[in-house]
């Protein structure tokens, strides 16, 4: 009888090849590639009324997955469900067993997790199993039915109150609130008029010109420096209009002007933590332009290869090892000046962190990022830059703080008896410490200054500014928004964002969102109508529930039930009695050109699932509809110059700019091109072939990939198992067209 081999199941492919090195061939390692039993998306999928029992079903193509993980678990007395540490991959190692497990075999499971891929950790860790931590997969099947239950009742509402084909989510409709507030605020903005007066002064008795475009000359001369007017007869300067102002410089082009304060203080700029996974999406949107989808695909890779460690994490706990191997880089890179006496250590601030979790990080600190391409050659640029980043808050976290000498001057300009203050600020880093390793700001110097001394006027730059409104949410600002109001949670706001943009509320312009008609009219329908659902503190509270259920001090059943009763009862209630929304379309004043002359119908612009479009007001009794082509106003191509530069959109609702000559000319650019720019022939040929080289590069990533785990997967086959080989045989005519309409 043949001895059994243990099955270790992971999600991926990728996690799978490496465990296959790690653990060598007293293993078999298979990948479910990811769920492989879920809800039905034809139908509900839960049992309301026994206890809001789930459905499960196995995901369409997913069959060939288990009749493999079947056929391995027959020759195994051991299944090891290695999947991710979180709720989803506890759910993802619950559904594998549910999947694998027989009547009449004595197979035991083992939960085996591992924080970081790297073969000590991965041997530590199967050594040392554990079960299946059901409060965690309870936790998840809770966040899974509520959202089904939101996004299947009520979204027909929406189909009947607003428009076919829309839906609603939990969080996601929440966000979508967030964004839309945002947008009315813009809209509702007034911008306000004030003004501001700068000086340059001189410690010298001469006039020299300090100022440019309304800004300081850069650098300064030797003896110059920039005050701000802060009051005016003692009292707080703060001028409305252009008439407040020119009393003032009166009195200040009059004005004698002496040092009255000087006051100077030693202040120290401590680095910020190691990266938990919304710092790390906020970090990586800020520096590297990254979505956050973008974000959490380049580090689940990173994870997968064994560069990072997991990265879907609230806790800012890191290893004893990775401190003292953090401390040594900064000891031998940059010298003992620069590290701490003492190891630093930052508190955790979520309920749920766990001390078993450590925040993200490089899993050897010693692996430079310049270096991290040539270790493994199927990674990309991409994630350099994002490794870069880890790597570099990590060893930030454990280096000595910056320390700045700051010096504020207090001048007084009077003449006879009118009197104004103007205060100057000057900074002078006196050492970088953990800002070594990120670009600093220039210092502000002032010159040396004493009491009682004079200065001159050197110059005057009066200034009108107005208000601005709010800035737009970005990837970055919105993820804080969201976890500031406990709103999801680190490892679902890629997800919130994604839905949102895919569903056409809100679109992605210059890496700010902003909110369409459409997405207005759902969130003004939802807070109208489903008020509860769609409350900030409401949502957190849920969140916060289940985290309960994660910690073992709920009943997820009971949870979901205490969400959805009063949830049913208003549905019902707005189906019978809310009005129809209207969305707005934009009229052009065109007559429609199928309506003919006698019809009354009109040309409008409506927003559908791919963007703009132009339509006749009549529909559906009329059919017109027209494509936008939407140009840069008196911007033409760059390349060929006579086409203009239009914005085109993507399936993935990203836009990019091209010519409107193609395919006669064929330049296109993710980014918008500046008014002036020109590239030659030459240039964009250049261009086309890096693009290309770029292309392959990837490709040929991929395929390396794929042969090597195809190659390891197939190395724990025994000779005997391979087939014979066949003869090859010529398809004759009759077979290739059967062939040929098989496909089509």
């Amino acid at each position: 009888m043949a001895s059994k081999i243990p099955l270790v199941v992971v999600e991926s492919p990728t996690k799978a090849r490496k465990l296959r090195d790690y653990l060598g061939d007293g293993f078999v390692v298979e990948a479910s590639v990811g769920h492989i039993r879920d809800l039905p998306k034809s139908k509900l999928g839960i049992d309301i009324d026994h206890d809001f029992e789930p459905e499960y079903a196995v995901v369409p193509g997913k069959q060939k997955v288990i009749t493999q993980l079947k056929k391995q678990a027959k020759n195994a007395d051991k299944i090891y469900l290695a999947m991710d540490p979180d709720r989803e991959g506890e759910a993802i190692a619950w559904h594998v067993k549910h999947i694998l497990t027989e009547k009449g075999t004595d197979r035991e499971f083992l939960r085996a997790t591992f924080h970081q891929i790297t073969k000590d950790a991965v041997q530590e860790a199967m050594a040392h199993p554990s079960k299946i931590l059901m409060e965690l997969v309870d936790a998840q099947q809770a966040r899974r039915v509520v959202d089904r239950l939101v996004g299947y009742k009520v979204s027909p509402v929406l189909w009947k109150k607003v428009r076919r084909g829309l839906s609603a989510g939990r969080v996601q409709s929440v966000a979508l609130r967030l964004i839309v507030e945002r947008e009315r605020e813009i809209e509702a903005f007034k911008p306000e008029e004030y003004w501001e007066i700068a000086v340059g002064l001189n410690v010298e008795d001469s006039k020299i010109t300090v100022f440019a475009d309304n800004k300081p000359i850069q650098p300064l001369p030797i003896g110059i420096f920039v005050a701000q007017v802060t009051k005016v007869d003692t009292k707080k300067y703060e001028p409305k209009q252009e008439k407040d102002v020119t009393p003032v410089i009166d009195l200040l082009e009059k004005a004698a002007y002496t040092i009255v304060k000087i006051e100077q203080k030693d202040r120290q700029r401590h680095s910020l933590p190691p990266f938990i996974t919304s710092t790390l999406q906020q970090s990586a949107a800020n520096r590297l332009g990254f979505s956050a989808k973008q974000t959490m695909a380049v580090a689940q890779q990173l994870y997968e290869e064994g560069i990072i460690t997991y990265h879907r994490t609230d806790s800012f706990t890191l290893a004893a090892s990775a401190l003292n191997d953090a401390r040594q880089v900064v000891k031998t890179e940059f010298g003992q000046e620069y590290l701490p006496e003492k190891v630093r250590v930052f508190a955790n601030k979520s309920k749920n962190a766990q001390e078993a979790h450590e925040a993200i990080r490089p899993t050897n600190a010693k692996l430079h990022p310049n270096q991290l391409l040539a270790k493994i050659s199927s990674l990309s640029t991409r994630h350099q830059k994002l490794y870069d980043l880890i790597w570099r808050r990590l060893i930030a976290s454990q280096m000595a703080p910056a320390r700045y000498k700051q010096t504020k001057a207090t001048i007084e300009a009077k003449h006879q008896q009118a009197t104004a203050e103007l205060i100057a600020n000057g900074s002078i880093q006196e050492f970088a410490g953990w800002t070594i390793l990120f670009k600093n700001s220039e210092d502000v110097i002032l010159p040396d200054l004493a009491e009682q001394q004079s200065v001159y006027r050197a110059d005057i730059n009066p200034q009108q500014k107005f208000t601005l409104p709010p800035p737009r949410y970005n990837d970055a600002s919105l993820i804080k928004e969201l976890e500031k109001r406990g709103i999801g949670r680190p490892s679902t706001y890629a997800s919130i964002i994604s839905v949102i943009l895919d569903r056409g509320y809100v679109e992605r312009i210059e890496k700010r969102f902003w909110a369409t008609n459409i997405g207005k009219v759902v969130s003004d329908f939802l807070l109208q109508y489903f008020p509860v659902i769609m409350d900030y503190d409401f949502t957190a509270e849920m969140e916060e529930d289940l985290d309960r259920i994660a910690r073992g001090e709920k009943e997820w059943r009971q949870v979901v039930g205490n969400f959805f009763l009063p949830l049913s009862k208003k549905i019902k209630e707005v189906e019978e009695t809310a009005d129809r929304a209207e969305i707005p379309v934009e009229k052009t004043g065109e007559k429609c050109p199928l309506c003919g002359e006698t019809d009354q119908g009109e040309i409008v612009i409506r927003e559908g699932k791919f963007g703009k479009f132009r339509s006749c007001n009549r529909f559906p009794d009329c059919k017109f509809t027209e494509n936008i082509v939407e140009k840069l106003a008196g911007q033409r191509c760059p390349l060929c110059g006579e086409g203009d530069v239009v914005i085109k959109p993507t399936r993935w609702r990203r836009n990019f700019y091209g010519c409107s000559r193609y395919p006669k000319c064929n330049w296109a650019s993710w980014s918008k091109p500046e008014p002036d720019l020109k590239i030659t022939p030459e240039e964009w040929a250049i261009e086309q072939q890096k693009r290309e080289e770029r292309k392959q590069r990837r490709s040929a990533g991929k395929t390396a990939k794929l042969k090597k785990s195809k190659k390891n997967s197939g190395s724990k086959k025994s000779k005997k198992s391979k087939p014979a080989k066949k003869s090859a045989k010529k398809p004759t005519k009759k077979t290739t067209q059967k062939s040929t309409q098989k496909k089509k």
